[in-house]
């Protein structure tokens, strides 16, 4: 498959653009210069306890806001970093949601950021980003499979032509810092064979030629790598640093609005 490097479109950044990846488990973003100003825990402090301790609470489950309030400050407290890094106003904010976010969802993302930026707010469905981010061109013809996993939801993507033709998710109730639970990667491997087997014969055929690519934290587990290649019999890679990829991608789709308007999340 063809890498986005290699495009005739891609354009210098302005400062002020802004890439923002709000994870369950930690929050992303990158400016302009392509190095990351800001990495968080995806939480904030909502209140104090009777005994004077903070009390964090955590504004995004399964990869979704859960509280738009904190989501709100979330958002301030990362755009703040960014800010301090010396890029000046923001422009733009490219932030990634979820394939399996809905329409509600998709709009508690694009207030909680308008509001808290100020300014134009695009969505890109997260897997697509991920795809941009490790040189994957997304707009090829031929279709390819890619598996996110995230700390909170895990979705596997066949993606051709720009757009997601199939997808499926598991939204994850618990992760530790070995990776995903041995049910949990079950699952994971089924999902992903149960998609494989619903694409069409030609396409399952063109999809088991270009391999399935693992981004997201949790494609750091060798085991899920390992039970992966031997369930499907077809390549399985995962780029460096796998836990950036999404973030890494919204930036490049920075530099390349004309392919960032195509692909554009839109309700569902």
């Amino acid at each position: 498959m063809a890498e986005l490097e290699s495009a005739p479109t891609i354009q210098r950044t302005r400062h002020g653009r802004v890439a923002l990846d709000l994870g369950t488990a930690h929050t992303r973003a990158l400016t302009g210069s392509g190095v990351a100003v800001a990495d968080r825990p995806s939480a904030v402090v909502a209140s104090r306890s009777v005994a004077g301790a903070a009390d964090p609470v955590r504004p995004i489950r399964h990869g979704m806001v859960a509280d738009p309030g904190a989501c709100l400050r979330l958002v301030r407290l990362v755009l703040r970093d960014v800010q301090t890094a010396g890029d000046g106003s923001m422009e733009q904010v490219v932030v990634g949601v979820p394939v399996a976010a809905s329409p509600s969802d998709r709009r508690a993302v694009r207030t909680a950021v308008s509001e808290a930026a100020g300014c134009g707010v695009t969505l890109v469905e997260e897997p697509l980003a991920a795809a941009v981010g490790v040189g994957l061109d997304v707009t090829d013809s031929r279709p390819f499979l890619l598996l996110d996993v995230g700390a909170g939801i895990v979705e596997v993507v066949a993606i051709r032509d720009g757009v997601i033709s199939e997808a499926m998710a598991i939204q994850l109730g618990a992760t530790t810092s070995a990776g995903l639970l041995p049910y949990v990667l079950d699952g994971v491997v089924d999902m992903t064979a149960a998609l494989l087997r619903r694409l069409p014969p030609q396409v399952r055929q063109a999809v088991r030629a270009n391999g399935l690519t693992v981004t997201g934290g949790g494609a750091l587990q060798a085991q899920l790598l390992h039970r992966l290649d031997g369930a499907l019999r077809m390549p399985v890679s995962t780029p460096p640093e796998p836990q950036n990829a999404t973030v890494r991608g919204l930036m490049r789709l920075c530099l390349m609005p004309a392919l960032a308007s195509r692909i554009a999340a839109r309700g569902r």
